[in-house]
């Protein structure tokens, strides 16, 4: 299933269910910020290379939240009119010009200490 219908299947998802009234951008974005703190949970208080053997452990629950997460960043995308994959498109191109490979690699420096 590609981005398209799984979005399709989302809007109709929360239509069959009267969500449409709770699904506003600000409700929605702070639906997937909690998503995603949740997601940080489930990886809070072990080093970098630790969490990769956490998602290992709790593979399941890290997908589900994966999942929540994207449903809830299509769901946004869907009521905003924002098409998520050339939104992406553009982020990637303006991150190119931000952080040129022969001044960021290797580093974590932000662009505007580069």
């Amino acid at each position: 299933m590609g981005l398209t219908e799984l979005k399709k299947q989302i809007h109709k998802f929360a239509l069959d269910r009267d969500w449409e009234q709770f699904h506003n951008p600000k409700n929605l974005a702070m639906a997937l910020g909690v998503e995603v703190a949740e997601l940080q949970e489930l990886l809070m208080w072990v080093s970098g290379e630790q969490s990769l053997e956490r998602v290992q452990e709790k593979r399941a629950e890290i997908e589900n939240e994966v999942g929540d997460i994207l449903v809830y960043l299509l769901r946004f995308c869907d009521v905003t009119g924002i098409d998520p994959l050339q939104a992406a498109e553009k982020k990637m191109k303006l991150n190119e010009e931000k952080y040129p490979v022969d001044k960021s690699r290797g580093n974590s420096k932000k662009y505007t200490e580069l």
